[in-house]
């Protein structure tokens, strides 16, 4: 059994990012959001695209105004008021000064902007108050990017701030890679779809409505196919077409060492290579992962049924894995950050642990809420309005209040 750190690690080491012929598709920008960038943009303007004031004020020769000051301010001549989207008609001379307002284009001559709240306009003329720095609120012709050079580098993903550059930068078509293709199927005679009537003995297939959920917000495309009764024939067929049809294959259930768990078997029929069966973590000890080199390098993860378990390796192992295949260049492997504990978390510390529950901002420091009701496995009702998972280090049997703990958030 590996510990949790190694199983992510091998894990890790299987997947290769997309990067065959047919792995990329060009999107216009609106559809860009989200999205890794395929290749790298580069882009014909400079930026700024011109000298720009960076504030409301007045354009001036520096030389005019270096030595000035409230006792001795210096007086020019207003020649010209250049608004933001105007291009200037004056040259600056000696003892001449421009109205200027942010972003508007430096007129010629000028080499620095005075701030407003440094002078005192009176009809047409300006009194400097206040000696500026030189070339002081001029934003320079391409001191942020030089036209041709690299723009944005491939495999990163695409928000806000990187569609704003790209929409300055008129970049309207842009190659980036498909969207991951995931699988899902849960298994167990004992589960029903969520409009069937309940019998005795039988649940809701709740599983496969959360993977969806959590492959999607992962940025990968859920491919949803039910159901599948523990019937050894039924099993090979689903996982069959599983593995020709998506990059990764999630079943839930099936995975421990029941009587009717038949899944092992089946993915040793298919030529599939078992690299993991269990994980030292709690939940979710039972996990198979699985490669078939021979299906379209299709990458398989048999999570176990309870509901805990599901969240916590999905998170843990199957998260990391959408995240490298989906052609991220870096910053796919699984982050933790440090915050204080409002109550006492206990473990047997035989296993790495994990404890679900939020986090609340307490005077400007993060602190975990353990879930309150049971943190049994099965116990589906309190992940509800979690946020968080703390983790127990192996070894480790409590971590007191207010002491430190590593935490992975939830919401993706």
């Amino acid at each position: 059994m590996l510990s949790v750190s190694d199983t992510e690690a091998v894990i890790l080491n299987l997947v290769q990012p997309l990067n065959n012929q047919g792995d990329t598709e060009v999107v216009d920008l609106v559809a860009a959001d989200g999205r890794i960038l395929a290749t790298p943009v580069t882009s014909k303007l400079d930026f700024p695209h011109w000298d720009n004031s960076a504030m409301d004020g007045y354009a001036v020769r520096y030389s005019d105004v270096q030595h000035c000051s409230i006792e001795q301010p210096a007086v020019l001549e207003i020649v010209e008021e250049i608004p933001a989207g105007y291009q200037p008609q004056s040259t600056i001379q000696q003892g001449q000064a421009a109205r200027i307002f942010t972003g508007a284009v430096m007129p010629k001559g000028a080499d620095t902007v005075v701030m407003q709240e440094r002078t005192r306009p009176e009809e047409n003329h300006v009194y400097i108050l206040a000696a500026p720095q030189p070339q002081e609120f001029v934003r320079h012709k391409a001191s942020f990017y030089q036209a041709g050079a690299q723009l944005l580098p491939a495999g990163i993903k695409l928000n806000a701030a990187e569609i704003a550059v790209l929409a300055a930068a008129q970049s309207s078509q842009l190659s980036v890679y498909r969207r991951p293709r995931v699988a899902i199927f849960s298994t167990g005679d004992e589960l029903v779809t969520l409009d069937q009537p309940l019998a005795a003995g039988q649940i809701v297939d709740s599983n496969g409505y959360a993977i969806a959920a959590l492959v999607k917000q992962s940025g990968a495309e859920p491919l949803m196919l039910g159901i599948v009764k523990d019937e050894p024939a039924d099993l090979e067929k689903t996982i069959a077409y599983a593995i020709a049809n998506a990059d990764i294959v999630i079943s839930s259930g099936g995975v421990s060492v029941g009587d009717y768990d038949y899944v092992d078997q089946i993915l040793e029929k298919l030529g599939a290579k078992i690299h993991i069966r269990a994980v030292a973590m709690r939940p979710g000890k039972p996990l198979t992962v699985a490669t078939f080199s021979t299906h379209n390098s299709a990458l398989y993860f048999g999570l176990p049924g309870n509901p805990a378990a599901v969240l916590v390796t999905f998170l843990r192992f199957v998260q990391p894995v959408i995240k490298k295949l989906s052609g991220l260049a870096d910053g796919w492997e699984t982050a933790f950050v440090k915050v204080r504990s409002h109550q006492e978390l206990r473990s047997d510390g035989k296993r790495e642990t994990y404890v679900w529950g939020k986090l609340q901002l307490i005077d400007g420091i993060y602190e975990f809420h353990k879930a309150a009701g049971s943190h049994s496995s099965g116990n589906l009702i309190n992940l509800a309005q979690t946020d968080a998972l703390a983790v127990i280090p192996v070894g480790k049997t409590l971590i007191s209040p207010g002491e430190e703990v590593q935490v992975l958030q939830t919401l993706l």
